[in-house]
């Protein structure tokens, strides 16, 4: 192994060096076991301090292409050589062409009406409340505009958060909450510390797309588990655990994306037994809980975070902008994930978070919630009574939350659906897109916030007469006129 150090192009050491090792061992040049230069030697072999190189092993690490055995050194891993067995790839970390699913949000075209989408409407976000808090923070913490934030978060709005998972029986105190940027880098830290590459997880079918990509992107070996209207498949799970051993098992568990649904007591109450009997992790999604009015138990709640980490967020309904997510564990996962956070991160906004803390403060986020929760559950009525009412089917019924799971029963290729939509001037996700390796699926997840919308009328009312129609061309035309 030579590693090249250019000086000139602006790239960090650490950058190179990681970068360098990275394609050395994907190449297959370095065989399992392969002991790697000391941190003395390969800093004088590129004339560098050593500090780039321990940072670039260090990472190296937390990736799974190195393990360090202490007392000895630093070993080519045999679990990256085993997942790129499995993938057939020579990158673990290769994005295959179902990881582009979270880009789908972003790059239809700007007229269509987004019917998949994962937002909820600008519309409905409490834009006068956010902007306030702004102001407000921006007159009385100006550090907020500049500073870094604290590794786990301002303070006192890691107190808000723990006094609104109280209710929910989850008994943990500040110094068990970690705030991040989103639920999105929660998953990440939690990817980063949990698992290596050639680790198992399971996740759940369909389930959270942007995860299988971060998974794969890690080299984790992916294991779906059927989503029923109760829960994950406690028979699947049971009797995939028996074939293989993962690390931990991530669940969704209120207002579930995309099916809407929540786990029921029974299926909890067993998941919990088979961690404690097959000893993995539960990680518990709970990105969805401000939807919900009257309160269910959570796996957090039955467990008191032992075997669960739980996460949860603002950025679902406060502000995708603002990018509020936490991650509640034990105080040892805590610490740990703050310092993965630390050196990927260095840290959040604090400004976000101050903003944050002052819509909680002021009472403007629970007012809002009221609101919102109101006009999410007229929207999801209307929707499911308008589906109904056109022949659609129904994964279950719905119980809250924004997205519905549902299919034209008589339809299983799923690009009929969406040329039918797109002849409405909508555009819809595709049930392939939530599942965990992409496979064909003849359901469609809808946004009940955007469902009122005529193009999305017209199109749950044409989508289950496909069959009658004739060609592209007519169906535009019956199209454009069913939308007036």
């Amino acid at each position: 192994m030579k590693i090249e150090i250019d000086r000139e192009n602006g790239v960090p050491l650490t950058e190179q060096i990681v970068s360098a090792m990275e394609q050395w061992i994907r190449s297959r040049e370095a065989h399992a076991g392969a002991k790697l230069p000391s941190i003395r030697q390969l800093a004088l072999d590129c004339n560098i301090s050593r500090f780039p190189v321990i940072e670039a092993y260090d990472r190296l690490v937390s990736l799974g292409y190195v393990e360090s055995r202490h007392g000895s050194g630093f070993y080519v891993s045999g679990r990256v050589h085993a997942a790129l067995d499995r993938c057939g790839a020579s990158d673990p970390r290769r994005a295959e062409d179902e990881s582009n699913y979270i880009m789908q949000q972003f790059n239809h075209p700007g007229d269509t009406l987004k019917l998949g989408s994962g937002f909820i409407p600008e519309a409905w976000r409490d834009m006068d409340g956010i902007a306030q808090a702004a102001r407000h923070v921006a007159r009385t913490d100006p550090g907020s505009l500049t500073d870094y934030a604290t590794p786990l978060g301002n303070a006192a709005l890691r107190e808000h958060l723990q006094a609104r998972i109280a209710p929910l029986g989850i008994r943990a105190d500040a110094s068990q909450i970690l705030i991040t940027c989103g639920a999105s880098q929660a998953i990440d830290l939690i990817v980063r510390y949990m698992l290596r590459a050639g680790d198992t997880m399971f996740v759940e079918d369909p389930g959270y797309y942007n995860l299988f990509g971060l998974l794969k992107l890690h080299g984790i070996n992916v294991v779906g588990i059927p989503r029923t209207a109760s829960g994950p498949d406690i028979d699947v799970l049971q009797a995939e655990l028996k074939r293989h051993r993962p690390r931990a098992v991530f669940v969704n568990t209120v207002f579930h994306n995309p099916t809407g649904t929540v786990v029921a007591p029974s299926v909890a109450f067993r998941l919990l037994q088979l961690a404690h009997e097959y000893d993995f992790t539960i990680v518990e999604d709970d990105i969805y809980a401000d939807y919900q009015d009257d309160t269910t138990d959570r796996l957090a709640t039955l467990d008191q975070l032992e075997r669960v980490v739980y996460i949860g967020g603002l950025s679902k309904t406060l502000s995708s902008s603002l990018r509020i997510g936490f991650v509640a564990a034990s105080r040892q996962i805590i610490k740990d994930l703050g310092d993965i956070k630390l050196l990927t991160s260095i840290s959040g906004s604090p400004f976000a978070e101050a903003v944050a803390l002052a819509m909680l403060e002021r009472g403007a986020y629970r007012k809002f919630l009221e609101r919102l929760r109101r006009r999410v559950s007229d929207a999801l009525g209307a929707t499911t009574r308008s589906l109904e009412a056109h022949g659609w089917q129904l994964f279950a019924p719905p119980v809250g939350g924004k997205f519905i799971w549902a299919r034209v029963p008589h339809i299983d290729d799923p690009q009929q659906l969406i040329d039918c939509a797109a002849t409405c001037e909508v555009t819809i996700a595709p049930g392939s897109y939530f599942r965990p390796h992409g496979e064909p699926s003849p359901w469609i997840r809808i946004n009940a916030a955007y469902a009122q919308d005529r193009r999305a009328q017209a199109f749950f009312e044409r989508a289950p007469r496909i069959e009658s129609i004739g060609n592209t061309a007519d169906m535009r035309e019956d199209a454009l006129s069913s939308i007036g």
